[in-house]
């Protein structure tokens, strides 16, 4: 392998790096609706802006996941509504999921009435 030959494993990677993230200012009503459509389908809003441009999506579904970015201040504000250190990161998120997961039950039972 040469110096500038990437392994064949970081091969697949090197092609997104390359890749360019371009962002739509659009109506909210409209990005609503394109956002809607995608979680209908279970996919994410790009992976359905790729199938409206027909565009090649991604056979395999990635890891479906929600996230938030959370400052030490965010930390601290946590710790302090569950009562747990704000060092002890891990069990601050298990909380969070604890609580996102109630309100998503929630919801849900609301929903099907």
């Amino acid at each position: 392998m040469s110096k500038k030959e990437l392994p064949e494993k970081w091969q697949q990677s090197a092609k997104v790096i390359k890749a360019v993230q371009i962002a739509f200012d659009m109506d909210t009503k409209l990005q609503y609706s394109i956002r809607r459509s995608a979680l209908d389908k279970g996919i994410s809003p790009s992976e359905q802006i790729r199938h409206l441009l027909e565009l090649p999506t991604h056979k395999k579904p990635k890891r479906p996941r929600l996230t938030v970015s959370l400052s030490s201040d965010d930390y601290q504000q946590l710790g302090e509504r569950y009562q747990i250190p704000a060092d002890q990161q891990l069990e601050i998120k298990k909380s969070v999921i604890e609580e996102l997961t109630q309100f998503a039950l929630k919801s849900e039972f609301n929903k099907s009435e």
